[in-house]
């Protein structure tokens, strides 16, 4: 068996301070390598961050109200938590995550998991409680060039669009305007309840109507969930085929029941597999029909997933954080410390069998 000399744990000492230098270099020789589709990724940002600053500077300008507790970047995009066109409960800390422009990129990440090409149709059912995620999709299908098709339920949940004079269709139309996007809704529902309002009073309701109507949208509102359910389908294959539907916030007529958005994840979904659920709303209905879907829902998992901090204040800079730049070590420099490692352990193991074996003829 062979055991260690004196010299040789002498020399096992040394090997320790080398390879601790050796793991120092290694480690602070860290490179950044630019994910896949950095330029598209960084320019969908961008268009988001500014989408952002031009309703900022609206609130600004005409003394619309902004809560600077619950909105502490001041974007306007953070509404009240209760008003007259609060349709459900909705947490804070989605809110403010969904602020991040880097959600574009995200948008972008999931396009191309779809494999969407420039003049694709997509199909996008949306509602007031996430505006900020609603200017990135819009961002990222800009940015590719993508036909974008939108059916919006006004209503909002806590702390989204929830201004009754300053709603997600006058947010739309304010960026469309100012000839940031291209696309505005083709025809828009009261959202809540039903998908008609229920849980408002009546002037909630009437609030949301006006809005419909200043924003030029047409109005999609029948006697019942299910056939507001029809006639969005309606309109929306009347654009001709879909190649990605988009589902973004908890509309009932894009999910059928609340639940049916808890069972399903975050991001991009090829096939959807859930059959026996009570009502389809269109999400359902388009993955029936074999057309990919992305969901946006649950904000806080999907920011998780792609590396997008919760809640972040101040809100990160375009081009900044994972979907952007991923932290790799040098391989030369890894495999040129490895290397010398393995040189020396093999040095030292050899002088000591050879001195070994000296002291053993010597003995002899």
């Amino acid at each position: 068996m062979y055991i260690p000399s004196s010299k040789s744990k002498f020399s096992q000492i040394i090997l320790l301070c080398v390879a601790l230098i050796l793991f120092w270099w290694v480690n602070s020789s860290r490179i950044f390598v630019k994910e896949k589709y950095f330029a598209e990724k960084l320019q969908a940002a961008k268009i988001m961050a500014k989408a952002q600053e031009i309703i900022k500077q609206y609130h600004l300008d005409h003394n619309v109200f902004i809560d600077k507790i619950n909105d502490p970047n001041q974007t306007g995009l953070i509404g009240e938590k209760q008003t007259l066109i609060t349709t459900d409960r909705g947490s804070l800390t989605a809110k403010l995550t969904s602020l991040n422009p880097n959600m574009a990129a995200v948008i972008v990440e999931l396009f191309k998991d779809a494999r969407l090409q420039a003049g694709d149709r997509v199909a996008m059912s949306c509602t007031g409680s996430f505006p900020s995620i609603n200017i990135a999709v819009m961002s990222a299908a800009k940015t590719l060039d993508l036909d974008l098709v939108m059916i919006t339920s006004v209503g909002a949940s806590m702390f989204g669009a929830t201004s009754p004079v300053f709603t997600w269709l006058d947010m739309e139309t304010l960026l469309n305007e100012k000839e940031i996007f291209p696309y505005k809704s083709v025809a828009a529902s009261l959202g809540g309840g039903r998908d008609l309002g229920r849980g408002l009073n009546r002037t909630g309701r009437d609030l949301i109507l006006e809005a419909i109507s200043r924003n030029n949208v047409d109005l999609v509102q029948t006697n019942s969930l299910e056939q507001n359910i029809t006639e969005k389908m309606k309109i929306l294959n009347s654009y001709g085929s879909i190649d990605l539907y988009v589902n973004v916030g908890g509309g009932l007529s894009s999910l059928g029941n609340s639940i049916n958005g808890r069972l399903i994840g975050p991001g991009y979904h090829r096939h959807i597999n859930i059959k026996n659920i009570p009502l389809k709303g269109t999400m359902f209905l388009f993955a029936d029909e074999g057309d990919p879907i992305i969901h946006l829902l649950d904000i806080e998992a999907l920011a998780e997933k792609y590396g997008l901090p919760l809640a972040p204040d101040p809100i990160p800079e375009p081009g900044s954080g994972k979907m952007f730049l991923d932290e790799r070590y040098n391989l030369t420099i890894t495999s040129i410390a490895l290397a010398i490692l393995v040189l020396l352990v093999i040095l030292v193991i050899f002088f000591d069998h050879k001195e070994l074996k000296i002291k053993e003829g010597d003995i002899k």
